[in-house]
């Protein structure tokens, strides 16, 4: 083998080296990012069974609206008549 055969098959085997090592690197990083993304998704995944739980009585909203109407309702009502006694106080002491 003359010395020019010997330095490619050097460089070459070099080259394949280096590869070898990058792609090893590039899988060891795609594994741990997989592994990390894995466990966000454990994460949001409980967040959305929480989250179920807490819209579970989302029926109870419209019925809570109409209760909490009917007390402003009532509040204006009230509201109202004072201000319509109190400015006949107001008349009458004035």
């Amino acid at each position: 083998m003359n010395p020019t055969e010997h330095t490619l098959w050097v460089s070459v085997i070099i080259v394949g080296f280096v590869v070898v090592v990058a792609v090893a690197a590039l899988l060891s990083l795609l594994i741990y990012l997989i592994k990390r993304i894995d466990g966000r998704v454990d994460t949001i995944a409980g967040s959305l069974v929480a989250a179920k739980a807490n819209t579970a009585s989302t029926v109870l909203i419209p019925q809570v609206a109409t209760g909490v109407d009917a007390v402003l309702a009532e509040g204006l009502e009230h509201h109202l008549f004072l201000g319509r006694v109190l400015e006949k106080v107001r008349t009458s002491v004035s």
